[in-house]
């Protein structure tokens, strides 16, 4: 399905008026072909117990549970279950649902092989069946800071960061956690304008529906998160969007949905189903047709209590930067299922893995291959896509990735990679 942009707009006051009774089943029975997943024998459990933190790209989890798409493809009995942070995610996938957590999640993408290989955290492995979003997340600034014009080149900040740091008094930026996603984003962007994300600036760690909060209570200057918390920042005025990360990467992975390994290989029908829920949510949520029905129901006080406009604009491609810069139907946009953006290519992994190491956080001994075809379970993404009438990419590399800097990363060799960027640990 080609990419498509409503040019119609969504305005705030609109989608409040849309009634929250829409019938939403209708536009889902167009995703996939319907049927050819009830062929076979079912899935071995009827439900399991799935994590997500507040933020927009938890959407196809949440359609998929809103929707009856779990029940769908026989899986009734999913829960779905806010959690309070990362690291809560981190400790309820180790405890699994026996134990009171949680059997799988909408989840950081490094964070599947963190607790496969034990760090951070007691050794857990877990398997990725899909990403979940790719896009989305941004870089904010206090609106102390309008005057230092941050933009997709970090290095307009490095006056008032030079200042803080001669004073005495470091300039404070988030991110969600250690090693994940935004952490990653924040120190290459720092990185890539020639400042040290871990000497010029204090890099600290905030759960997302947090940001805002501590952003208005002047504990941080800056600050990397997922939508819509960059968004609502702009709305209530208390700073504005620097880049949004797409702008960094064009089309960057971001999320991914996965289960621990003990869970799929006991259930691995169940496992398929579960995916091919995901898929089908994926396609729907990315229909522009629907997203002020998607921005209602994930908007809602059981996930992700905010107004609903602050997730609509930029899940439509409207960014309103807050210091006057505007991109209307930007191409940098959220995106869930259009250009296998639902794909768990391989190569994205190596540069999380990669990025990892450029920071010191794993080892460079580390077998990158060898624990990404542990935990990246494309087969599984494929079997779901499949068994619903869908098909993936030809290759498990998306091939070769360009950054806004001009750095490029070729999967085939991370070593080169690494030894192009300035500012790492290794």
């Amino acid at each position: 399905m080609a990419e498509q942009d409503d040019q119609q707009g969504i305005s705030r006051r609109g989608i409040l008026k849309t009634s929250g009774t829409v019938a939403l089943l209708g536009a889902v029975q167009q995703a996939f072909p319907s049927g050819a997943f009830a062929a076979g024998p079912g899935p071995e459990v009827q439900g399991a117990k799935l994590g997500f933190i507040a933020l927009t790209d938890a959407a196809p989890v949440i359609v998929a549970k809103e929707l009856g798409l779990f029940a769908k493809y026989g899986m009734p009995n999913v829960i779905v279950a806010k959690q309070a942070s990362w690291g809560a995610t981190r400790d309820n996938l180790v405890l699994g649902s026996d134990g009171g957590g949680i059997d799988g999640a909408h989840i950081l993408t490094p964070m599947p092989y963190f607790l496969s290989m034990g760090y951070q955290a007691k050794q857990t492995p877990m398997s990725i069946l899909a990403r979940l979003n790719v896009n989305g997340q941004a870089i904010s600034v206090s609106k102390e800071y309008l005057g230092a014009k941050a933009g997709l080149n970090s290095a307009a900040m490095k006056g008032v960061i030079a200042q803080r740091k001669a004073a005495g008094k470091k300039i404070t930026m988030a991110m969600t956690f250690p090693g994940g996603t935004h952490d990653l984003w924040i120190r290459y962007w720092l990185a890539a304008g020639g400042i040290d994300p871990d000497s010029d600036v204090s890099l600290i760690t905030i759960p997302p529906p947090q940001m805002v909060a501590n952003m208005r209570a002047d504990t941080m200057d800056a600050f990397c998160v997922g939508e819509p918390w960059n968004d609502q920042l702009v709305a209530q005025q208390l700073g504005y969007t620097a880049v949004s990360t797409g702008q960094m990467w064009m089309n960057h992975p971001e999320k991914s949905f996965a289960m621990r390994s003990d869970w799929v290989d006991q259930n691995p029908r169940a496992a398929i189903a579960l995916t091919a829920a995901i898929i089908e949510a994926q396609r729907w949520a990315d229909n522009p047709a629907n997203i002020a029905r998607l921005a209602m129901m994930i908007g809602g006080p059981a996930y992700l209590k905010v107004p609903v406009g602050d997730i609509a604009d930029r899940l439509q491609g409207n960014f309103t930067m807050g210091d006057g810069r505007k991109f209307p139907n930007a191409a940098f946009k959220m995106k869930f299922f259009n250009g296998f953006a639902s794909f768990p290519y391989k190569s994205h992994d190596l540069w999380f893995l990669t990025e990892n190491q450029r920071w010191g956080k794993l080892p460079m001994s580390l077998n990158t291959n060898g624990i990404i075809a542990k935990v990246n379970r494309s087969d599984i993404w494929r079997k779901a896509a499949a068994a619903i009438g869908g098909k993936g990419p030809a290759s498990d590399s998306r091939g070769p990735e360009k950054f806004f800097d001009g750095k490029v990363f070729n999967p085939a060799n991370p070593k080169a990679y690494l030894s192009s960027l300035g500012i790492k640990r290794v």
